[in-house]
């Protein structure tokens, strides 16, 4: 599984990265965490508002910060 957090470094990034690195480890999964935090990059992927989670190029969340419960669940599904 790879998961993308993006985001060019702001609180709600930071905090976003953590509540996935909690997530992975309370289910377990294997996962690859990569940080983007190079717009053009960013936009890219077609994110245009940050904080943003992937998950295997599927875009989960732009914009806010996700409950640790909800990343559970899309590492799960």
């Amino acid at each position: 599984m790879e998961i993308k957090v993006c985001g060019p470094g702001c609180a709600s990034c930071e905090k976003t990265q953590k509540i996935v690195e909690a997530a992975i480890g309370a289910t377990g999964v294997e996962a690859k965490l990569t940080k983007v935090t190079d717009f053009q990059e960013i936009a890219k992927l077609g994110i245009f508002s940050t904080p943003a989670v992937i998950i295997d190029g599927e875009v989960k969340s732009v914009g806010n910060v996700p409950k640790q419960a909800d990343v559970e669940g899309w590492l799960k599904s």
